[in-house]
């Protein structure tokens, strides 16, 4: 690939020892936590047969993919916040790369699928298991996983190109791309306007299906006669909104801009929460108000 550089130097967290080795332990609570936390509800789902359905194979796809997103992250930043493992090989570099970013993409496409899916409950209920069969689940699940990785494909392959002389210092706990930006030598532009087109087909396009799904659930909602009944179908999708909110938030300050050249610190700020808060919050959100699983527990 012509590059000089054959490992980074990660540079976690400024600070005392003191205080990397606390936040070191905070990261791998929150890890076990959220390994924990997904795959219980996996577990759970696969054992309660009141629970096979569309939205619950939705949810097991998503706790699924938010083990391996977090396993991508968090043991190798608890080595560099110790000491022990900071330095990376360029390959794992990309590799680590491409397989974040992929697994980002198919949890967008899995929100937007999700939230489709709350569209047809509440707007066509009668007719809900007949237009989401287990076919179309299935189908839809692994278009997510599949739209995920092959969007990142080009980008990770035109990042693997670039050209590093050195420095080669990251400012960062893990490999993403604005980092491979800031320290390449070699023209960025193809980079960035790949990362650019990227995330407005991945996050935006997958963001406007979401909002124009609950567009359609908040009207379908607003014109049930009772309070009650107006409460009980808003519960069915509080959840999965919740969760919306706080992943595209995040996604869109660190993807959808012109440059990405820019505020490394608040994106590893950013990244925190999105690569190790937002994994243990999604089982929480999804179980702390669901009497369905409340009721298997």
């Amino acid at each position: 690939n012509g590059t000089s550089v054959e490992e980074f130097i990660l540079l976690g967290f400024p600070g005392t020892w003191q205080f990397r080795v606390s936040f070191a332990v905070v990261f791998a609570l929150i890890y076990t936590l959220t390994v924990i936390g997904n795959a219980s509800i996996i577990a759970l789902v696969w054992r309660s047969s009141n629970l096979h359905t569309p939205m619950y194979f939705f949810l097991c796809n998503l706790s699924f993919l938010e083990i391996w997103y977090t396993t991508g992250v968090v043991p190798k930043a608890i080595g560099v916040m110790l000491g022990t493992s900071q330095t990376i090989s360029f390959s794992v570099c990309i590799l680590q790369l491409f397989f974040l970013l992929s697994l980002g993409s198919t949890e967008c496409f899995l929100l937007s699928v999700m939230a489709y899916d709350r569209y047809l409950a509440i707007c066509y209920p009668l007719r809900y298991s007949s237009l989401m069969n287990s076919v179309l689940s299935v189908r839809l699940a692994l278009s997510s996983w599949l739209g995920g990785f092959l969007a990142i494909s080009l980008l990770a392959f035109l990042t693997s190109r670039l050209t590093f002389c050195g420095p080669d210092v990251i400012n960062h706990f893990l490999c993403d791309i604005d980092s491979c930006l800031a320290l390449s030598c070699s023209d960025t532009w193809p980079v960035e306007l790949a990362t650019f087109l990227i995330s407005i087909i991945v996050v935006v396009a997958s963001c406007v299906v979401t909002l124009v799904s609950y567009m359609y659930i908040i009207s379908s909602i607003l014109r049930i006669q009772s309070a009650h009944g107006r409460k009980k179908a808003f519960s069915t999708c509080s959840a999965h909104l919740s969760v919306v909110t706080i992943w595209y938030g995040s996604t869109m300050f660190l993807y959808v801009k012109p440059s990405a050249q820019n505020s490394l610190d608040m994106n590893k700020i950013v990244n925190t929460f999105n690569t190790v808060v937002t994994p243990l919050l999604n089982p929480f959100i999804y179980t702390l108000r669901n009497k369905e699983v409340k009721l298997a527990l």
